[in-house]
């Protein structure tokens, strides 16, 4: 039993390929921006950050925090020393300050549709590393114009 061909994209091959390259460049990025924004709200919240705190918050074992914190530091993005808290850099804390506002920006657009800030908090973590900056923008339209109550 054969049911109806399947339909043809209609993107190009190359506008095709290059979503697909987006996709896995944002999935590459992904645990690099979630360890500076963990970073950032440890020290905000706790004056410090350490490895421990991190693998509890992520959910993963130390080794894997050490890997990750050790590509975070040849990317210039932390300074860790020997039994000390990890401090970002100054890249580090505005790649965290972009992530947060980026998070903001999907939860509240998410919120504004209706979605539980449980759920979109959640969702958020997902997204926010997908989402294009002309997409954030609608988003961040989309909030403003339903807060104010505008048509």
């Amino acid at each position: 039993m054969t049911g109806p061909s399947p339909k043809v994209p209609d993107r190009s091959v190359d506008d095709q390929a290059s979503g697909f390259e987006a996709v896995r460049t944002a999935h590459q990025s992904e645990m690099v921006e979630d360890y500076v924004e963990l970073i950032a709200e440890l020290i905000h919240h706790n004056g410090s950050a350490r490895p421990v705190e991190i693998a509890e918050r992520l959910g993963v074992a130390q080794p894997t925090v050490s890997k990750n914190l050790a590509r975070l530091k040849r990317e210039g993005l932390i300074l860790q020393e020997r039994y000390r808290d990890i401090r970002l850099t100054e890249a580090g804390r505005q790649l965290a300050e972009a992530c947060r506002k980026r998070h903001r920006i999907v939860v509240d657009f998410l919120v504004t549709l209706g979605i539980s800030a449980e759920v979109a908090e959640q969702d958020a973590e997902g997204i926010e590393h997908h989402v294009s900056e002309e997409t954030l923008k609608v988003f961040q339209d989309f909030v403003k114009k339903n807060a104010t109550g505008a048509d």
